[in-house]
């Protein structure tokens, strides 16, 4: 089975509400909502490869010092096992727009189960409702 890195980010604003993001159509997993992230490339750190896919999905600029690791996610998918570091971040540059996804959403940690979320995020709002 291939294992694959990929990094996320629970961005948390002032009022202590999490940003989700839909997945557009023609993607795997359209239409569930995901913490924003993505692949690590090769040669990447996983904090470098979140800030490059903030500024391309959210053209926002995040320094790595804003970023706090927080906890991670291993699922394993039919084809393919997930290993997800997920970081949370308060302090970022920039308006956060969606350039990559069909929508966005402020939420509260205790009402993300409203959202259907891609199986290896799910655990991760337990965890998020502790903290926030």
């Amino acid at each position: 089975m291939i294992s694959l890195l990929v990094v996320a980010c629970a961005l948390v604003d002032p009022d202590d509400r999490v940003l989700i993001a839909r997945r557009p159509e023609g993607k795997a997993m359209a239409g569930l909502w995901e913490f924003p992230g993505g692949k690590v490339a090769d040669g990447e750190t996983p904090e470098q490869a979140l800030i490059r896919e903030l500024k391309e999905e959210l053209a926002i600029d995040v320094t790595q010092a804003c970023l706090a690791p927080f906890t991670f996610a291993s699922h394993a998918y039919d084809d393919f096992h997930l290993l997800m570091p997920l970081y949370v971040c308060r302090r970022w540059e920039g308006r956060v727009t969606a350039l990559e996804h069909d929508e966005l959403a402020w939420v509260r940690p205790n009402r993300m189960s409203a959202y259907t979320m891609p199986p290896a995020d799910a655990p991760l709002v337990a965890m998020l409702c502790d903290l926030l």
